[in-house]
């Protein structure tokens, strides 16, 4: 990602979580909270991890990564690949992607970094257009 900037990495935060939940000072109820969304998400969306699961030891870790900004309008807070990023910084002059990585086997989830994308260039949203929800919902 050319345009990459602002990269926050959350392993600190990971890491006291896990020591918290290994030291007995919190549950694995606590740890593996996965909304059944969020699950949903990485099990049909989810990009496979090169990683093993911290808790479970399993071998279903995958990342997702969600977007959010102004300029994007209707469309902000949705997954997207990381092919779609890369044509996205093109496109939008800044917004910010969040990695989440899931377990699907035992429902650990937990934010591994954020950074912003874009090529900085202010832009109005894209105008919105009528979706299945608006019809429906």
């Amino acid at each position: 990602m050319w345009s990459q900037r602002a990269y926050v990495d959350f392993t600190l935060k990971k890491r006291a979580t896990l020591s918290a939940l290994f030291r007995g000072l919190s549950s694995a109820t606590d740890a593996c909270d996965a909304d059944p969304y969020l699950r949903r998400a990485a099990k049909f969306h989810g990009e496979r991890a090169d990683r093993k699961c911290p808790v479970c030891k399993g071998e279903k870790m995958v990342e997702l990564r969600y977007t959010f900004g102004d300029q994007l309008g209707q469309y902000s807070g949705r997954l997207k690949s990381l092919q779609e990023l890369d044509e996205m910084q093109s496109e939008f002059g800044e917004f910010r992607v969040y990695v989440v990585e899931v377990c699907n086997e035992c429902g650990w989830n937990h934010i591994s970094s954020s950074y912003l994308l874009g090529d900085g260039v202010t832009r109005k949203p894209p105008r919105k257009q009528r979706t299945i929800e608006d019809e429906v919902g």
